[in-house]
């Protein structure tokens, strides 16, 4: 069997996701239906969110990030969404901020400009503060997220895999970063809707999406990825003659893979010309690793090592190794490979991403919810008990992640 059949076979024209779902004997417009889960998944997460925040008001719980003018939407803006706030009111600095031995400070060029700049729009409009305006943002786009897991399952398995799959992305565990004033919901998005237009062959639709997420979030570098790897699908099949590649979607697939490829990297390029600063994003970055690892150096391919050792020692390094393994074995799974070339290609690529450059600290969780296709699995997606224990964990894990990262540590 050749790598593109282990892939899953690709049809021969594009596939588009059924537009009705069968609630309760009642068919409804597939959307509607989304939006419902989606509308109740923040009436349980807010609920949990505002329980938790009247509490610590009252108790004079210390929070793990400072709080000035402390009201609910400051409370859901905590952590880093200080730097957006930053850049939508002041922009980037012009210079890189040192310390007495030269090593860089964290500062706002880790953050993308895309998200602080809607929001900005949306101050401007509205008269609204950031924190406000950061959060309706964010909830707008985690709600049209939570739309895109439908489309790219539905797709390929059906509406009830489909539907799953949404299900599990907004009631998960760290779903509250899909109302926090933070670019997940909208990156998520844009991330989708580029996978979206890969599975329906509209390849060129992928470079807007693409390059509006490669300046929203680090992680865009998976799709010129993933579109490599369908075009090598793509052509093994069309030699074999079992599915057809014509020039032009050739020429599409390779030319929206460059566009997005140079989009990836073009940020630090401009952090460093902007500042004079020489790779200035890269240290930026890494000025968030000390307090987990020191100061290291970068290299491709080993903070997840690195983090490891440091705590774990050989244990950690298998540990690695070990849950690399697990994954690609979950990627051969029959059910998995159903969900298509597209949705395998990607989430491999992702994986491949992070563990490629990312020190996998507390964020790691969150920055994994881009995988929520694969919950449209079979094996999960149509195994009643374990889609229910799935769903009853996530809920129950909430107030957990809320408790652990509002007052101990950051998402």
């Amino acid at each position: 069997m050749g790598v593109s059949d282990r892939l899953g076979v690709l049809d021969a024209q594009p596939v588009v996701a059924p537009t009705r779902i069968r609630v309760a004997g009642r068919d409804y417009r597939w959307w509607v239906v989304v939006l419902g889960v989606f509308v109740a998944s923040r009436v349980v997460t807010t609920t949990l969110m505002l329980t938790l925040y009247v509490a610590a008001t009252a108790g004079g719980w210390h929070f793990a990030s400072s709080r000035m003018d402390p009201t609910f939407f400051t409370f859901s803006g905590s952590w880093d969404a200080s730097y957006y706030r930053q850049i939508s009111e002041h922009g980037y600095p012009s210079s890189i901020p040192t310390n007495a031995a030269g090593d860089v400070q964290q500062n706002a060029w880790a953050f993308l400009p895309l998200f602080p700049s809607i929001v900005r729009g949306v101050t401007f409009a509205t008269g609204l503060g950031f924190y406000p305006a950061g959060v309706i943002v964010a909830t707008l786009f985690g709600a049209a997220a939570t739309l895109m897991p439908y489309r790219l399952v539905a797709a390929r398995v059906g509406a009830t895999s489909g539907l799953w799959a949404a299900v599990l992305f907004c009631f998960g565990p760290l779903s509250f970063v899909l109302q926090i004033a933070y670019a997940e919901s909208l990156f998520f998005f844009l991330m989708f809707a580029a996978l979206s237009a890969m599975i329906v062959r509209r390849y060129w639709w992928t470079i807007p999406f693409g390059v509006a997420a490669a300046f929203t979030k680090p992680g865009e570098l998976a799709l010129p990825l993933a579109l490599a790897v369908v075009l090598v699908v793509r052509l093994v099949q069309h030699r074999r003659g079992t599915a057809s590649l014509s020039l032009r979607e050739g020429t599409a697939i390779t030319v929206a893979g460059a566009v997005t490829a140079v989009a990836g990297v073009a940020w630090p390029l401009i952090a460093s010309a902007v500042t004079g600063f020489p790779d200035a994003y890269l240290k930026t970055e890494l000025s968030w690793w000390t307090g987990f690892v020191g100061h290291v150096s970068f290299v491709p391919l080993t903070p997840w090592f690195i983090f490891t050792w440091t705590y774990a020692g050989v244990f950690g390094t298998l540990l690695v190794i070990a849950v690399l393994a697990g994954f690609v074995w979950l990627l051969t799974k029959p059910s998995v490979r159903a969900l298509g070339v597209e949705i395998i290609a990607f989430s491999a690529s992702y994986v491949l991403y992070l563990f490629a450059v990312f020190l996998p600290q507390q964020s790691l969780f969150r920055l994994l919810m881009p995988l929520a296709p694969l919950g449209g699995a079979a094996g999960l997606a149509h195994n009643r008990r374990a889609r229910v224990i799935t769903l009853l964990a996530g809920i129950a894990l909430q107030p957990v992640a809320l408790l652990l990262l509002w007052y101990l540590g950051y998402p």
